[in-house]
């Protein structure tokens, strides 16, 4: 089961990308294997030498007894180097970290986390051209063979 953030790599040019753990609670598991999440509006923070996945919002589930906010802030689990690197990266560059996906690793959920800096309006454009000129290629070559 994989859940993609659509909105990170229109809004964002992803330069690097890195896998991490997330700390979920067993009812928020329960939520997110059946699919009940939403990253459109999430993105990592960095605070203590330690990040967090801010604003991702994870449907409560039915039968749980624990009333968790569904955006509550969520640790992630990085190695202590690439949150060094990452902060220097962010720091000295102006870049941002952004969720590009969720999926699960046997039983272990894992983030995708993009290094990513913001596109402006005329870059959404063009790439929007681009994979419109894409899709039109392909149904052209489609309707050849």
């Amino acid at each position: 089961m994989k859940i993609v953030n659509s909105k990170a790599r229109f809004n964002y040019e992803i330069l690097e990308t890195f896998e991490a753990g997330i700390d979920l609670l067993g009812s928020e598991v329960k939520s997110v294997r059946e699919g009940k999440i939403s990253l459109g509006e999430a993105f990592v923070h960095l605070r203590d030498e330690e990040a967090f996945l801010v604003n991702a919002h994870i449907h409560p589930y039915q039968i749980s007894a624990d009333k968790l906010s569904p955006t509550r802030s969520r640790k992630l689990l990085l190695h202590k180097n690439q949150l060094i690197s990452l902060a220097n990266k962010i720091a000295t560059e102006g870049l941002t970290l952004v969720p590009i996906s969720m999926y699960n690793k046997g039983n272990i959920f894992k983030l995708e986390v993009g290094l990513a800096r913001g596109k402006k309006k005329w870059d959404k454009r063009e790439s929007q051209k681009k994979k419109d000129q894409l899709r039109e290629a392909e149904i052209i070559l489609r309707g050849k063979l």
